[in-house]
């Protein structure tokens, strides 16, 4: 057998692994690194550690740093009570609040499961409270979650075209962030409808919503008001002096990146670290919520495919798929090979071991990067709704007074649904125009 091949039977072995043991994906992918490294490569630890994303590392700590801080200090919590009161309570404009609202989270720079574990809850309570359909709300965050997955400043989006750079491939930020906006925009809308948000039209609730019945995070948003001082004992949270310096912090955050150019890590953390002077208390809290598990496994999975780049892996494994014969094809296959492992894995490990296996396919010229990596990025994202992933286990966990049998029967016949129709969209809609 030969070492590319040992190489990748590897990494399907840290995909079954980490889906079926709970192991995180990072922690296997660096195991794998060095014993596929050391005894198949004849490569030294200098040589393993060369692949290690330190430019990514700084950008996942520091982006989730700044956006803990958000949600210990009731930031996030304020911004949910903020935008239901600008829909005046109309009940049939809320699934699209709680879409904004995740959109937004993950836009700016939350982690998708971090901001649909914030919002699925409040979102899911106020289903069951309004005899809304739990499939429609949950879909709405989770949908709404990647709709904003691919902004330049992202999580998503900062891994992918981190990962395009160090590719040297041709990229756009414009048309992977509208791409899967687009996309999870329209499924909303068909979601919406066919699972009953028309007949909810009519129907209006009172627009002072306490989100402190929303769950824990909204729970864990007042105690840490409570802690800085904020006055609490209305309904709606106030807008403190912590809350208005952290949504500034945000703002200049995006101004710094996308006006100016500065590194999305550095000027997360530095605006992290002025907050946490000021509010030291906050800034205690938040250094935990840092999604460290994410942290371990993105750097975990790169570091591996530095391993699988180093030792020819990749160009062997994209040359198997040169070799279908027709590129259209070998590009749909690519996509719903994304589509089907993320559905029961790591959106994000996925993302990262997928882009550098097409890079010799696209290396060949009759398939566009831009239109290619657009779809792989979209087509592993938007199956997120899966009851085997993070955020449809979140729905599922959230989900109040269901069946909940039945309601995990609904999400994953949901969940099938898109995986089967969602890569052959992105496919078509994305690749096919840029093919020649």
């Amino acid at each position: 057998m030969s070492a590319e091949l040992i190489s990748i039977l590897v990494l399907v072995v840290v995909f079954v692994v980490a889906t079926t043991r709970s192991i995180n994906m990072g922690v296997l992918a660096f195991a794998a690194a060095f014993g596929v490294g050391t005894l198949v490569a004849g490569m030294d630890a200098k040589g393993i550690f060369e692949g290690f994303p330190g430019d990514l590392f700084v950008v996942l700590v520091g982006v989730t740093f700044l956006f803990a801080i958000a949600r210990a200090n009731g930031t996030t919590d304020w911004l949910v009570h903020a935008a239901i009161r600008v829909v005046g309570g109309r009940i049939a404009l809320i699934p699209w609040v709680m879409f904004v609202i995740t959109a937004a989270l993950t836009a700016i720079g939350a982690v998708s499961p971090a901001a649909v574990a914030i919002v699925a809850p409040i979102a899911l309570g106020f289903a069951a409270q309004h005899d809304i359909s739990p499939l429609l709300m949950g879909a709405m965050v989770v949908h709404g979650a990647q709709a904003g997955g691919f902004s330049p400043i992202s999580i998503y989006g900062s891994i992918v075209n981190g990962i395009v750079a160090r590719e040297n491939l041709a990229g756009s930020e414009v048309v992977l962030f509208l791409a899967s906006f687009l996309v999870n925009l329209v499924i909303a809308l068909i979601v919406f409808v066919v699972f009953g948000g028309l007949k909810l039209v009519r129907t209006r609730v009172p627009a002072t919503l306490a989100t402190t019945s929303g769950g824990p995070g909204a729970a864990k948003a007042l105690t840490a008001a409570q802690e800085e001082g904020a006055d609490e004992t209305d309904e709606a949270p106030r807008l403190t002096p912590v809350r208005l310096a952290t949504l500034v912090s945000l703002a200049a955050l995006v101004v710094g990146a996308l006006a100016f150019g500065l590194d999305v890590g550095f000027t997360a953390i530095t605006l992290a670290v002025l907050l946490s002077v000021v509010w030291p208390d906050t800034s205690k809290r938040a250094i935990n919520e840092i999604t460290w598990p994410t942290v371990l496994l993105i750097c975990g999975v790169l570091t591996y495919v530095g391993v699988l780049q180093e030792m020819g892996t990749i160009d062997y494994a994209g040359n198997a798929v040169g070799n279908v014969g027709i590129p259209l094809i070998a590009a749909l296959l690519l996509c719903y090979i994304g589509a089907i492992v993320s559905a029961f894995a790591s959106s994000v490990g996925i993302m990262g071991a997928l882009i550098p296996l097409a890079v010799p396919f696209l290396a060949q010229g009759s398939i566009g990067p831009i239109g290619m990596i657009a779809a792989l990025a979209v087509a592993s994202t938007v199956v997120d709704v899966s009851p085997f992933s993070t955020n449809g286990a979140l729905v599922l966990a959230n989900a109040r007074d269901v069946d909940r049998d039945r309601f995990f029967r609904q999400l994953l016949v949901y969940g099938g649904v898109i995986v089967a129709a969602a890569p052959a969209a992105v496919w078509l809609l994305l690749i096919v125009p840029g093919f020649g």
